[in-house]
């Protein structure tokens, strides 16, 4: 492995992950902290904001999370990618499966992320792993990468857990990643964006919407999914009020 080509590839994910989390997450709190403040106020789940001192803390804690998540990447790109079932020909696989292969992941990073938070919030974890994301009981975009270290690592480890199990093309699984910011973003926004009984409808009552996440972040326990909730009614662990919360927080006109 030659150095030089690892520090490259590092600093370059590191660099477009501060930019992508200082652009997305900034964008957003501009937008909803600001300029649409009063016109979303009865979309606003706690009535209350974060203080400054919280956003101070999530940037800080944010910032080491992308140097984590900086060093798997390129450690999965760079030093163990002959082990990986990542390929750079688009059509080795055909189409088909590159399209399919984004809700492959979705799916996979799902699942990895129930079970992963679920035993973070175990007594023994949670004062020494995931205690720094709870700090942030009431969330905001900042706190999208607001974690501790080692929480950093688990969170990265999906990259090497698809790349380890799907035939995946490099850059599919980089915009992925992407995706999964901005619906990470969107999860901690404080302000719920889907419709009125969005929670009710066939498709609806499977999605992880920002109320069910701002739930999880206020009261520590339930909604535990990222992206569905598919885990959450499997197992039990859905809030009883989650779906009366979310008629309050979009009943108001």
């Amino acid at each position: 492995m030659q150095w030089e080509e690892f520090s490259y590839r590092w600093l370059r994910i590191a660099e477009l992950t501060t930019t992508r989390y200082f652009v997305i997450a900034g964008l957003a709190f501009f937008v909803f902290y600001f300029l649409l403040k009063k016109i979303m106020a009865s979309r606003r789940m706690q009535a209350k904001y974060p203080k400054i001192r919280d956003y101070v803390r999530d940037i800080t804690y944010s910032l080491i999370t992308i140097l984590i998540f900086a060093t798997m990447a390129t450690l999965v790109f760079i030093v163990f990618q002959p082990f990986t079932n990542l390929y750079w020909d688009k059509d080795k696989y055909g189409m088909f499966y590159y399209y399919l292969c984004f809700p492959l992941m979705l799916l996979i990073h799902d699942a990895y992320f129930y079970g992963m938070h679920r035993l973070m919030h175990h007594p023994k974890l949670f004062r020494w792993v995931h205690k720094i994301h709870h700090q942030s009981t009431n969330p905001s975009p900042w706190t999208a990468y607001a974690f501790h270290p080692m929480e950093a690592v688990i969170e990265a480890g999906i990259i090497p857990v698809i790349a380890f199990t799907l035939p995946v093309y490099q850059s599919s699984l980089g915009l992925f990643l992407l995706f999964q910011f901005f619906y990470n973003v969107y999860g901690h926004l404080g302000f719920e964006l889907f419709p009125k009984n969005f929670q009710h409808n066939w498709f609806g009552r499977w999605v992880n919407t920002g109320t069910a996440h701002n739930q999880h972040h206020e009261h520590f326990h339930g909604n535990y999914g990222l992206y569905t909730l598919i885990w959450d009614r499997l197992f039990g662990t859905l809030r009883e009020d989650y779906e009366s919360k979310y008629e309050r927080v979009t009943g108001s006109k």
